[in-house]
């Protein structure tokens, strides 16, 4: 435990947080008093000690989830021996005669567990852009390199990939798939901390941001980086938004239930108005309101994307004449139930713990498919639209084509909403090149924004 707060004081340090080396004795000395597997009192101990300040609150949080939680050693989920052996190998197919200049060093080491470089990296380019701020001429220098960051860790990203790619004849699929997890979320770490230590310039007013750029700040998250406390403020904002989309939805049905000027109607009125037309007679158009079924994915990263896309569609149920989802791994289960008897967020987690599936087993599209046709067809028809949320990847097992294209054929459209990285959707155990041929439309779904463009044309 003394080495991994030694290196978390590090990273702190690098990150600009000013901890002396009597406070980190005085908090190895408090942690020996409590119970470390309690992470309440854990942090406490930690946040009492190094964060000395309203400021340095907020980057300890910040600094803490990134040491304590994004860049923990996850690899024993997928086997410590196979990614560990393997890691070090993929990470050297990037060190090959960089300049002493560049920030590819810093990233590496991030990559593989040690955030100190890249944060010492970002906290000089933040330094460099507040000087360049207050002083005479413009900060371009800082965002040229802030570019050049961007631009290594998107070279990374695809010689990582073409490396994982090249190396299927001696690492098992299971260990690329572990590898390319890996390494895109460390990536992804490493970009959101880029585009997060913007340097501003000091301003004597500070205006909030408004609503929209909340939103729109919010939805560029990746829903498997976000934090414990974005996901509640997450929560926030979808309420927000369902409000907003209720309404638009309220003002649309009004002026279509009104429906169009029957002019027979109207002049026969204006006969006892010798001949004006004072009372305008409309026809009658009621709102057409779809039916939703929804296959939910809930293995691994997945189920971020599905419990969100869940979470808008029964708040804005009243606008659809049924929603009906079904959660699967292997087998599947209907779980509308949960939703029928309970808060939305309730719902969700009974969703994960209480329905009739095998969580902890690998992922069978093919599987699924046949128990959807042999118990659930009759939940679609032509006023249906089928949506399935999920990466496509059946561990090489019969994808179940024919199905799905029954499937597609009872209703109006299927969608087919993909949460994984859209370089990968081709790679591997994915059968997503098939699938992609028998759905209406395929779209990446990855963020709140994505979503909230996929739920407003579904709605509207």
């Amino acid at each position: 435990m003394e080495n991994t707060i030694l290196k978390f004081v590090s990273s702190a340090r690098s990150a600009g947080l000013r901890i002396s080396t009597s406070e980190t004795l005085d908090c190895l000395k408090q942690l020996s008093m409590v119970d470390l597997l309690n992470e309440t009192q854990f942090s406490r101990v930690l946040r009492a000690n190094f964060a000395k300040s309203r400021k340095d609150q907020a980057k300890f949080e910040h600094l803490y989830h990134l040491f304590f939680h994004e860049l923990r050693d996850d690899e024993v989920l997928v086997g410590a021996d196979s990614i560990s052996g393997h890691k070090k190998e993929i990470l050297e197919t990037l060190d090959s005669g960089t300049p002493a200049d560049s920030p590819l060093p810093a990233l590496i080491e991030f990559m593989d567990g040690n955030p100190a470089p890249y944060l010492e990296l970002l906290r000089r380019l933040e330094t460099e852009g507040q000087e360049s701020a207050r002083g005479p001429g413009s900060n371009l220098g800082s965002m040229v390199r802030r570019i050049n960051v961007m631009l290594t860790i998107g070279r990374a990203r695809n010689t990582l990939a073409a490396a994982i790619q090249n190396s299927r004849d001696h690492i098992a699929w299971e260990t690329r798939e572990g590898l390319t997890r890996h390494f895109e979320q460390r990536l992804d770490s490493a970009l959101r901390l880029l585009t997060r230590h913007r340097p501003t310039a000091p301003s004597k007013k500070r205006k909030p941001p408004s609503h929209d750029r909340r939103l729109l700040k919010m939805g560029e998250i990746p829903f498997t980086s976000l934090t414990p406390k974005e996901v509640q403020e997450m929560r926030d904002v979808i309420r927000a938004l369902v409000r907003k989309l209720k309404d638009t939805v309220n003002r649309r049905y009004a002026v279509r239930s009104r429906g169009s000027l029957d002019v027979k109607k109207t002049l026969r009125k204006a006969m006892k108005y010798q001949g004006v037309p004072m009372e305008i007679v409309y026809r009658k158009k009621p709102p057409k309101r779809g039916k939703i079924v929804v296959l939910c994915d809930v293995s691994g990263s997945v189920w971020s994307s599905a419990r969100f896309m869940l979470n808008m569609l029964y708040s804005l149920q009243e606008c659809f004449i049924k929603v009906r989802s079904f959660i699967f791994v292997a087998g599947l289960d209907e779980v509308t139930r949960f939703f029928e008897d309970h808060d939305v967020h309730q719902a969700i987690d009974r969703v994960m713990n209480d329905a009739d599936i095998e969580y902890d087993t690998s992922t069978d599209y093919g599987l699924t498919f046949r128990e959807f046709k042999a118990g659930h067809m009759d939940a679609l028809n032509k006023k249906t639209t089928l949506i399935i949320i999920g990466d496509g990847r059946s561990n090489y097992a019969n994808p179940e084509a024919a199905i799905l294209d029954d499937m597609r054929e009872k209703c109006r459209r299927l969608i087919w909403l993909n949460p994984e990285t859209q370089m990968f959707w081709y790679s591997g155990d994915s059968e997503m090149r098939t699938y992609e041929g028998l759905c209406n439309e395929v779209r990446p779904c990855a963020n709140l924004n994505q979503l909230t463009e996929f739920i407003r044309e579904l709605v509207l």
